[in-house]
């Protein structure tokens, strides 16, 4: 079987070099180059399994990578990587059919795995050693039976033992036309209202949802991980019932 090949197109040699040696080390065959033109030169040349596209590019917006590998390789899966991450850029690189959109920075292991889940998006099992490096974002069904939980329209509440509590989505309510792509926390709001809007999901469907809190409180803490533990949540293996924190917050009282 002929080595799966991915092209790489990002500006910052460091990413380059980082994916061309995490991916290469592993028997992808990884090409790099730094614009959008190099990459659009590259996708006519040359078939390719995946391109992972930077967002911003110094000559084009990675967005048209995405609209040239998809017209000229329609069968190559594309993965958006950036370090400036947007609800609106996510929700239209989906449009355009790119396969995942991560947030930089990204750890090797956490990489391996997006490209090996892109390879074996229908038969690939979530191993509990990648469940394990979320683990501090991700609550298990199993663990809100510890406690009180309030839960309305997806969105759940429950007490944390320092006295904050934590609020969240169960990401099961919101699968279920589509995966769960990216979540948008509303990080400017100093505190959360009950029935308003703190945070908006993107579903693969294209569709927006928002999330609307279920209790009142002073904003504590945001889940700065929240999008990293998206990509682990699969719908094989959804049947465990994972739900995503989002915020902490300290309760008002009154």
């Amino acid at each position: 079987m002929d080595k799966q090949k991915i092209l790489v197109v990002d500006d910052d040699p460091v990413i380059g070099l980082s994916c061309k040696r995490i991916l290469g080390g592993e028997g992808f065959t990884v090409f790099t180059v730094e614009d959008g033109e190099s990459a659009a030169k590259k996708i006519a040349q040359e078939e390719f399994d995946l391109v992972i596209t930077d967002i911003r590019l110094p000559d084009v917006y990675g967005l048209s990578v995405i609209q040239e590998a998809k017209a000229v390789q329609p069968r190559a899966d594309v993965v958006v990587i950036t370090g400036y991450p947007s609800l609106e850029d996510a929700k239209e690189s989906i449009r355009l059919g790119a396969f995942e959109y991560l947030e930089k920075p990204f750890t090797p292991d956490f990489m391996l795995n997006v490209a090996r889940r892109v390879f074996d998006k229908r038969g690939w099992i979530l191993k509990k050693a990648y469940i394990d490096q979320f683990k501090e974002y991700i609550v298990p069904a199993s663990d809100m039976d510890n406690f009180t939980v309030y839960y309305k329209d997806g969105a759940w509440a429950r007490p944390l033992k320092d006295g904050a509590w934590e609020l969240g989505v169960d990401v099961r309510h919101f699968l279920v036309s589509g995966q769960l792509l990216y979540v948008d926390i509303m990080r400017d709001l100093k505190a959360l209202v009950t029935g308003e809007p703190f945070a908006k999901l993107l579903s693969g469907d294209g569709n927006i949802y928002e999330v609307k809190a279920p209790m009142t409180g002073v904003l504590k803490e945001v889940n700065d991980h929240a999008n990293d533990a998206i990509c682990s949540l699969v719908k094989d293996h959804l049947c465990e019932g994972w739900f995503l924190w989002l915020a902490r917050i300290n309760p008002i009282k009154g």
